[in-house]
């Protein structure tokens, strides 16, 4: 090719890749698929966000402290099981963003009344305690939450992108 030919098809080449008209907007950026269920594998310390029963997001965990067995009343320390949603959202909490899992359900409830007790409640998916952050995955380290489960600040900032209040919660032994 000439010269000037191999400038000019060089040029339109350069001028098409940075130019941002070139290629439709729905091809640029890909949609995030927003999460339609959560899975808590409470003994692999693994929580993963599915979308259409596949896995779009898996995050290692820290549970709560009282063990692996399952939450039976107020204080025991430890993280439920069963099924649950997403009831709402805090982005003020005082963790680094806050979804609240709609424990107790009735099943906890009963549970815990044949027991005498409180089943407790304010199960959440959060971050780390606020001004904590730099702790980062080393707060993996240990399960240390009042039952809840704990992520970095940076997986709960996308998790919160991820999941709409209403998500499904099924958290497994």
């Amino acid at each position: 090719m000439p010269p000037k030919k191999w400038l000019s098809v060089t040029a339109a080449l350069l001028l098409f890749a940075f130019l941002p008209c070139a290629i439709p907007p729905e091809a640029q950026t890909p949609k995030t698929q927003k999460a339609d269920s959560i899975l808590i594998l409470k003994k692999d310390h693994v929580m993963q966000l599915l979308a259409g029963g596949k896995v779009i997001r898996t995050y290692k965990v820290a549970l709560g402290r009282g063990g692996l067995a399952p939450k039976e009343r107020e204080g025991d320390g430890r993280t439920p099981e069963g099924h649950y949603i997403i009831d709402s959202k805090n982005a003020i909490s005082h963790y680094h963003k806050a979804l609240h899992v709609s424990y107790p359900n009735a099943e906890d409830k009963k549970r815990a009344a044949k027991m005498g007790a409180s089943p407790g409640g304010a199960i959440m998916i959060h971050g780390l305690p606020n001004g904590r952050g730099w702790v980062g995955a080393d707060h993996r380290m240990y399960d240390w939450t009042l039952g809840c489960i704990a992520v970095t600040d940076d997986e709960i900032d996308e998790i919160w992108n991820l999941v709409p209040v209403g998500t499904s919660v099924e958290i497994r032994p």
